[in-house]
Order: C-alpha cells, then sequence, then structure tokens
C-alpha cells in the first residue's frame, strides 16, 4: 500500500510539473489585430507571437512570417492589443475590506516606519484584485499608507499562488507624507480670520515644522549610518540606504505648489537620486519648477473637485495636458474614495484626458509606458516590444472607453489568464439559479 502511495505521487508530481512547463513554454499567435504599442506607435492588421512568457516577434502581418501550425493561433481581426495597464499608488492586496479592522494591513502605527514592507503584506487571495486584473491592469505598485514615512512599496502582479510568486519588482521605492499646511491666503485670495483662526493656523504651523524636523533627523541619522562600518543592525536606518545609491526611489505624497518645492528641495538637499512627486493635484501651478528639476509625477485621480472654489471646476482634467505640453513625465493612479475597487476604472480616467487636449495614444502612455518608466519596469513591461514580457490583453473596442472595453484575452508573463472573477461568478449563478439568459 506504501509503495502504491509513493507511487502515486510521484506521478502526480511529474504531471503537475509537464502542465507547468507546457504553460510556460505554450507559444501564443495574435493575428489581425490592431496593435496599441503604448509609446504612441500603432500597428493595424498586426501579428503578435508570445513564446516562453516574452513577446518574440510583434509587427504587421505582411511583414512577420510566420507558421501559425506552431502554437495556439487567435484571429483577432477587428479587435485591439494592448500592453497591461499599469496601477501606481495603490493598496490592492492590503486591504479588503474597510469596515473591517483584521482585513486592513495597509499602515503600522508609528510616524516614520521605512522598514515596513508592503511586499509580504499582499495578499493574492483577494477577492477584489481579480475584478480589477479583468479589466486589464496586470500590474501594480502596492504602497503602504502612514503618517510621515509609511515605509517601502513593490509592485507586485495581480496574479500568484504567494506574495513571492507575485513580486514583480520588490523594494522600489521609499513614501514620505510630506507635511504641509492650510495656505489661508493662497495666491492672494484673502480670507476673514479670527483670532481663534490665526491661533489654529499657528499651532498647525508648528506641528508642521516639527514634523519636517523629524523626517530630517531621520535622513541624517541613516545617512550617518551608510558610512560606519561593523555597526549594529537598525532595520529603519538600513532600509533607506538605496535612496542614496539610486537604487531605490522617493516617493513624496505631497499636492500644495509650496509643498511640491519644499519638498523637492529637502529630497535634493539630502543627496536622494531618484524622487518621484505622488498626488501633486496643484503641480500646474509650478510646471516651470517640477521640468528644471526633472521630476516625475503619479497624478493623483482627475476624477474629483479642484482644492479651492475659486480654481476652474474642470481644472483636475486640463492638469494633464498643461504637464504634458510642459514636457513633464508623468502617469496616472486611481487614489481617493473607494480606491481599490474603483480602481479598476483607471483605464477610463486616462480616456477623460482625451476630452481635455490629449489624444488616444498620449492617453494610453499614461497608463502602461510612462507608468513603467517612473517606476522603473520600463525595461521589462509598458509597451509591446520584442523581448519585454508578454503582459497584454485584447479588447473588442476601445480600451479607453467605458462603453468599448471588452476584454476576451488576457496574458500575464505569456500566460493566458482566466477572465472569471468574483463578480463574474455571482453573475453566472443567478443567471442560472433564475433561469435567465445573458
Amino acid at each position: 500500500m506504501r509503495i502504491i502511495i509513493v507511487l502515486l505521487i510521484f506521478f502526480n508530481s511529474l504531471i503537475i510539473f509537464s502542465q507547468d512547463n507546457f504553460e510556460k513554454n505554450q507559444r501564443y499567435i495574435l493575428s489581425g489585430g490592431t496593435a496599441h504599442i503604448g509609446n504612441g506607435e500603432v500597428i493595424e492588421n498586426s501579428i503578435l507571437i508570445i513564446e516562453n512568457g516574452k513577446i518574440v516577434a510583434i509587427g504587421p502581418s505582411d511583414l512577420v512570417i510566420v507558421n501559425k501550425e506552431r502554437g495556439k493561433t487567435y484571429d483577432i481581426t477587428g479587435k485591439h492589443i494592448y500592453p497591461s495597464f499599469i496601477l501606481p499608488n495603490t493598496t490592492l492586496g492590503l486591504a479588503e475590506i474597510d469596515a473591517v479592522r483584521a482585513t486592513r494591513d495597509e499602515r503600522e502605527t508609528g510616524d516614520l516606519n521605512p522598514n515596513v514592507r508592503t511586499q509580504i503584506a499582499y495578499n493574492t487571495e483577494s477577492i477584489v484584485t481579480t475584478t480589477v486584473r479583468t479589466n486589464g491592469i496586470l500590474i501594480a505598485q502596492i504602497v503602504p499608507r502612514g503618517s510621515l514615512i509609511s515605509g517601502t512599496s513593490s509592485i507586485m502582479k495581480l496574479v500568484g499562488r504567494d506574495w513571492e510568486e507575485a513580486t514583480y519588482l520588490k523594494d522600489d521605492g521609499i513614501h514620505i507624507y510630506w507635511p504641509e499646511s492650510h495656505d489661508y491666503q493662497y495666491h492672494g485670495h484673502s480670507h476673514n480670520f479670527t483670532a481663534s483662526d490665526n491661533h489654529d493656523h499657528e499651532d498647525e504651523l508648528d506641528e508642521v515644522l516639527n514634523s519636517i524636523s523629524l523626517i530630517q533627523n531621520l535622513f541624517l541619522e541613516a545617512q550617518k549610518y551608510s558610512e560606519i562600518k561593523n555597526n549594529e543592525v537598525d532595520l529603519r536606518l538600513q532600509s533607506m540606504q538605496g535612496l542614496f545609491t539610486g537604487e531605490q526611489t522617493l516617493f513624496i505624497h505631497v499636492n500644495g505648489a509650496n509643498g511640491i518645492k519644499e519638498s523637492v528641495m529637502f529630497a535634493k538637499k539630502n543627496n536622494i537620486k531618484k524622487i518621484v512627486l505622488v498626488g501633486a493635484s496643484e503641480s500646474w501651478r509650478v510646471t516651470d519648477f517640477i521640468s528644471s528639476n526633472d521630476i516625475p509625477v503619479v497624478l493623483g485621480r482627475i476624477h474629483r473637485l479642484p482644492n479651492y472654489p475659486e480654481d476652474d471646476v474642470h481644472q483636475p482634467y486640463k492638469t494633464p495636458k498643461i504637464l504634458k505640453d510642459a514636457n513633464i513625465l508623468f502617469c496616472l493612479d486611481y487614489s481617493g474614495d473607494m480606491p481599490r475597487m474603483g480602481s479598476r476604472n483607471l483605464p477610463f480616467v486616462a480616456g477623460t484626458t482625451v476630452a481635455f487636449g490629449l489624444n488616444k495614444e498620449e492617453a494610453l502612455q499614461l497608463i502602461t509606458f510612462n507608468a513603467a518608466k517612473i517606476l522603473g519596469i520600463d525595461e521589462k513591461t509598458g509597451t509591446l516590444e520584442t523581448g519585454k514580457d508578454a503582459n497584454l490583453f485584447v479588447s473588442t473596442g476601445d480600451a479607453l472607453d467605458m462603453m468599448g472595453h471588452n476584454i476576451e484575452l488576457l496574458f500575464l508573463m505569456g500566460k493566458e489568464l482566466s477572465l472569471e472573477n468574483h463578480q463574474t461568478k455571482l453573475y453566472n449563478k443567478f443567471l442560472k439559479k433564475f433561469n435567465l439568459t445573458k
């Protein structure tokens, strides 16, 4: 009996091993579709070949020679191929139900936690993640939340058996939430204050200055730590060393024009090699400063009201065109209310920019190539190019249009993924239960 059990385990292992290898080495041919490369280029009537997890060929059908018998072929004539959308600055996989504390793992107690890592907290079993993935977002930057220094993010695949398998780029950067005070006299707009208002304002400024001082002291300690040999291990200071060598990026979450300037000058003063602004809702006011310092921007969700009542109600929608015209490298995120469930709408946020000055391929770049460049993964993904990871999908219509976006094929690292998620399961369940038809 024991011999039989051992043999069964052995043969089952061989079968599983063979299946894994087959999936990894599967060759796919996507023929006839319109390929949106992600860098502004479009190839009509294209051929795209996937093998060993990579894009091994892409081009016009009449220029690419392919044996369609060697691989699984899909005729996608009249349909569209897109690179995977990339979602920066999200807590996907860190929190499931906001009302249930036990399911929230996006923040740690304390103000200074650079050593907190989202990679090992990422939950690959999240139901929310599946609904985002099946809308074309296959890669996301998982970011911790917190008070001042929230921790270290990692870039994760939205598929995986565990956090190790899901990791795309670990510990890409450390996140600072820059202390900002409410500007009571912004750009010459006067307000009526009481004595109590002034007192509150002074208290707020003191709190901001104290917070900046805490951040500065930690950075000074981290710089000294790197200069001392044979010192005791300090996880907080050790985790920051990549900022000074350029191996990691400092992501500064800041919105106000003054805060943008102050935080960038702070980072440069501390010899930080790579800086990215996150949120930056008032970046449109200081484009010359951002451009001259060559700082990329992860622009906060533009589907919102402006910061001030006196601003143009359409200002958030106009900001992408302003940044584009200023030659600032930027991408889009989906922060704000219900950021996890709503983040599947990222492509439609990008589509909104088309109505306010960008063309469709420029809008697509904001959630593909630009995002990849800012996150430091553009050599592997972000565009449909030979040699890059086969992270892509096929839609029957325009992927930036809510009415046209309809995914039929989905590939991550060259593996074809199921389009089923929690919501489609429920949909089909109740269709069957009540004898309904689609």
